[in-house]
């Protein structure tokens, strides 16, 4: 299976190093660039990427904005948010608005290679650490209200969700807790449902932001 790449960064020296390592693969296309969020409706709409890189900081229209339209616009890309700093206020900002998870621009070409098959493949890509870090700074107080659904959460499946919060996937979630995969994805499918989120990624946030996890 091929991985449709959209690049979306205001820097051409920096597309131009991360379409070099991602057509070094045989399971990458890079099938378009963009150098301001405005263009990415458009650039998507034209291209139909699996997994869009976006850089978080933009002079024109920011990354958190850029995902937040392809978000309302029902696309089905997968974003995957680029920042210089792991602690970069812009990175929940941007989590919240519905990216699929983020990566340092110093990541390795592993890393990345890495980062961008996981978010293609419905996981999410999250530093636990710097997600609460950032949640804690983000949110002045913990909001259980605002967080309809969390208690609804079965036993099981507050577990797995505090799990999906450490950064755990589906097959490392299942041998922690002595389950089959397949019943990990049912709770992970029951945890969406009924706290509205749309994937595992915008569930993790909720958990942070609620104070459910921290």
């Amino acid at each position: 299976m091929t991985i449709r790449v959209a690049l979306v960064d205001d820097e051409p020296l920096i597309r131009s190093g991360l379409a070099a390592v991602l057509r070094s693969e045989d399971d990458l296309l890079v099938v378009g660039e963009a150098g301001d969020g405005a263009d990415v409706l458009d650039l998507v709409g034209r291209t139909a990427p699996d997994v869009v890189l976006m850089d978080v900081r933009m002079p024109g229209v920011d990354g958190i904005a850029a995902t937040r339209a392809l978000v309302r616009a029902g696309s089905a890309a997968r974003v995957l948010v680029l920042t210089t700093f792991a602690n970069d206020d812009h990175v929940v900002e941007a989590l919240a608005a519905g990216a699929d998870g983020f990566l340092l621009k110093r990541s390795s070409p592993e890393e990345l290679l890495h980062g961008i098959r996981t978010v293609a493949r419905g996981e999410s890509l999250l530093f636990p650490d710097a997600v609460r870090e950032l949640a804690r700074r983000h949110v002045r107080a913990p909001d259980p209200a605002g967080a309809p659904g969390l208690d609804r959460l079965t036993a099981r499946e507050q577990e797995v969700l505090r799990l999906m919060a450490e950064g755990l996937s589906n097959a490392e979630i299942a041998e922690r807790l002595v389950l089959g995969v397949e019943t990990v994805r049912s709770h992970v499918a029951a945890v969406l449902a009924k706290t509205g989120t749309r994937d595992r990624t915008q569930a993790v946030v909720l958990a942070y932001r609620s104070g459910f996890v921290g």
